[in-house]
């Protein structure tokens, strides 16, 4: 492939604006919460189904989608479930009673299980070595740029409606057309019998580096959502009377952090293998962990704020990077995807088990335990001595 400026490449911003889709899903329609608690009637642990009944189809469905990706095409897979996804999700704007609204982002999850996943798999099949992770690490920082951006636009909208956040979702219509019409990408071949295919599929995912990959992937998440997302936020209400705006303020800061680094992945792996990025940036994870209870005023909390986005800047999109490169293009849709149901794992264990290390042990405790936890990937990678290296596929 030629030496094309990333951003200039078509198809790599057609997958930008896909992968911009998956984000508006989860961020643009919190600030709406509060609105439909008062005015559908429902308790503060109904509204949360929201995004429960968006997630669960996605855990459940990639890795069956991912196989159909691999087995007919990404494209056959992606430019139905961007369609799904749009009417599914703007339909939601035009309902009133909960119940059908969480019907409505069941169906919409549905759209949404591949869009993920598939989004990362072609970038993937694209390019390979240092463009591969410079093009996964740029797509990590639109996502996370996206995020405060997503909430504030999804802000703006509730002040006219709770529902109007949700149309925000037909916009996934017209990148499905792009993604049909516009986007030119390699597909697998078709070789084999399913039985063949799945034997195969088994043979890379027994790879010890793949297991360890997937690992990584779950604590992760577990400590983004239990010891970040969760409870440091918890931390900076209830120790530093912060309000949520300010708590608002310090996660767009940390937001802006993971999209600087995710975009320079690409330098970055210049001078380190992913294996090093990946054990490195849990370190400095643990360490931004453990400062949080150092700090003696809600502004220092800034420090481990910074710190925490830069580790996770570099740490994502190298999992996702190496996890990629670990198979080959006519079985990476279903690697990419059993990666996407294995960190919603982390997403839904990550809260509860950072609860217990807090009830045992306040905040304190279960920051300090989380960056205990944080450190086993380091060292168990050490100690399995295998390096992980992209492979050229």
């Amino acid at each position: 492939m030629s030496e094309t400026k990333l951003y200039r490449d078509r198809n790599l911003l057609i997958l930008f604006g896909i992968n911009l889709m998956a984000v508006q899903a989860m961020m643009a329609i919190a600030p709406a919460f509060l609105q439909i608690v008062s005015q559908l009637g429902v308790s503060e642990f109904e509204v949360g189904l929201l995004i429960t009944s968006f997630s669960i189809p996605g855990a459940i469905l990639a890795p069956f989608l991912g196989l159909l990706a691999d087995r007919y095409g990404r494209r056959r897979i992606l430019v139905p479930s961007l369609f799904l996804f749009a009417i599914a999700g703007a339909a939601c704007t035009f309902v009133r009673d909960f119940n059908t609204l969480l019907a409505l982002r069941a169906l919409q999850g549905v759209g949404g299980a591949a869009i993920g996943s598939i989004n990362i798999t072609i970038i993937a099949d694209l390019y390979a070595g240092k463009r591969r992770a410079q093009a996964i690490g740029l797509n990590a920082s639109i996502m996370f740029i996206s995020m405060p951006l997503w909430t504030t636009i999804g802000g703006a909208l509730a002040l006219l409606g709770w529902y109007y956040p949700f149309a925000l979702s037909i916009l996934a219509l017209p990148m499905g057309i792009l993604a049909l019409t516009l986007l030119k990408n390699p597909e697998p071949e078709k070789s084999g019998s399913l039985k063949e295919y799945l034997k195969g599929t088994w043979g890379y995912l027994r790879d010890i580096r793949v297991v360890g990959l997937f690992a990584a992937g779950v604590l992760t998440n577990l400590v983004i959502f239990g010891g970040y997302f969760t409870y440091f936020n918890l931390y900076m209400g209830q120790a530093f009377g912060a309000s949520p705006f300010r708590i608002g303020n310090f996660m767009a800061i940390t937001c802006i952090a993971l999209a600087v680094v995710s975009s320079q992945l690409g330098r970055i792996s210049r001078w380190l293998s992913l294996g090093n990025i990946i054990k490195l940036s849990f370190v400095v994870t643990a360490l931004s962990l453990a400062l949080i209870p150092q700090m003696p005023s809600l502004w220092f909390l800034l420090i481990p704020g910074i710190v925490f986005g830069i580790a996770q800047g570099a740490s994502m999109p190298s999992l996702q990077t190496a996890i990629a490169s670990m198979a080959p293009l006519e079985h990476r849709a279903a690697f990419m995807s059993i990666n996407n149901t294995i960190l919603r794992l982390g997403q839904a264990v990550g809260p509860p088990l950072v609860g217990l290390f807090y009830v045992y042990g306040g905040f304190d405790g279960a920051f300090y335990a989380t960056a205990g936890l944080t450190l086993m990937a380091p060292v168990v990678a050490i100690l399995i001595g295998r390096k992980i290296k992209p492979k050229e596929v």
